[in-house]
């Protein structure tokens, strides 16, 4: 060969999965933000006719969810931009960056919600009974967003997307802020004299669910940022991927960086030990190849070429 190998082209089936992943997690997410607009209108409405506190937080946490949902769909589209000359290594870090930031708002909104409740709960003095109907707006929206869930769901585990998977959990999860304020509604309807007390405490329980959601979204996207080894089935994937390549006799030293839609991969790949420089290359090229066809999120791979040795293992 007189001259140097031409590089494998990544093939479109990769440019086509990280497409179909961010148009899946943005058209999930407009999905949720309209079901939660329509819950939002009617537990405000009902928050104003009832009196009812347990609507007013569920309330909140679904118009708070709705801003999330907004501001994760812009940094979605924002990170899963191609890499520039002032990113080389892509923009993937915003996904978690903001992510973290929204976490600790939301923990944060759910600690003063917390502080108000706890108080009015402690301070508040005789009130006219809640009516007894008020329950049937967030038993509704327990029903809406499971039904959300389902659907979504089932898109993720057909389309093996984590991503998905996380937003579909975040529906079941708003669905037991509501179950919260439904339980706390139905029993005042039966024990009227302390509805108020009941409604608050409802609203209590979904400040604290509030805190605990946003605490563990900002631990999860703190974990990416600070490069915290992945799950061990990309490790596995990896690997899998890596042995697929003729000429490939074991790898090891498999390093890898996951934030948002990007991942980088190191890998140490071992070679006969008499193989020229030119042929290894051409296999570190396939190596990288197959690496991004199994796992499309792959923005890119380094390849270290070694000596293959039988008794070195």
């Amino acid at each position: 060969m007189t001259k140097f190998p031409d590089p494998q082209p990544i093939p479109m089936t990769v440019h086509d999965a990280r497409y179909h992943r961010k148009k899946e997690l943005i058209d999930s997410s407009f999905k949720g933000i309209l079901i939660r607009l329509a819950i939002v209108v009617a537990e405000f409405i009902g928050f104003f006719v009832f009196g009812s506190y347990s609507l007013l937080m569920d309330g909140l946490a679904s118009f708070l969810d709705i801003c999330i949902s907004l501001i994760l769909v812009f940094f979605i589209h924002f990170a899963s931009r191609p890499p520039d000359s002032n990113h080389p290594f892509g923009h993937g870090r915003f996904e978690p960056l903001v992510g973290l930031q929204l976490g600790i708002f939301l923990a944060t909104i759910g600690g003063f919600m917390f502080y108000d409740q706890t108080f009015s709960l402690a301070t508040e003095g005789d009130r006219e009974a809640i009516s007894s109907y008020a329950w049937i707006i967030p038993l509704a929206a327990v029903f809406l967003l499971e039904l959300c869930y389902q659907i979504v769901m089932r898109v993720a585990k057909r389309e093996n997307s984590p991503a998905l998977a996380a937003d579909a959990a975040h529906y079941r999860i708003d669905g037991v802020t509501s179950l919260f304020a439904a339980i706390a509604l139905i029993a005042g309807a039966y024990l009227p004299q302390w509805s108020h007390a009941l409604d608050h405490i409802g609203a209590i329980l979904i400040a604290l669910l509030m805190i605990i959601i946003g605490i563990g979204a900002a631990r999860n996207n703190f974990f990416q940022i600070t490069d915290k080894k992945p799950e061990k089935k990309f490790f596995d994937c990896v690997e899998a991927a890596a042995k697929k390549v003729e000429g490939v006799k074991e790898t090891e030293k498999i390093r890898i960086q996951q934030f948002g839609p990007d991942a980088f991969v190191s890998i140490d790949v071992e070679v006969q030990p008499e193989m020229s420089v030119e042929k290894a290359h051409i296999i570190s090229q396939k190596v990288r190849l197959e690496i991004q066809k199994d796992w499309p999120n792959v923005r890119d791979v380094i390849v270290h070429i070694e000596p293959f040795y039988a008794n070195d293992h």
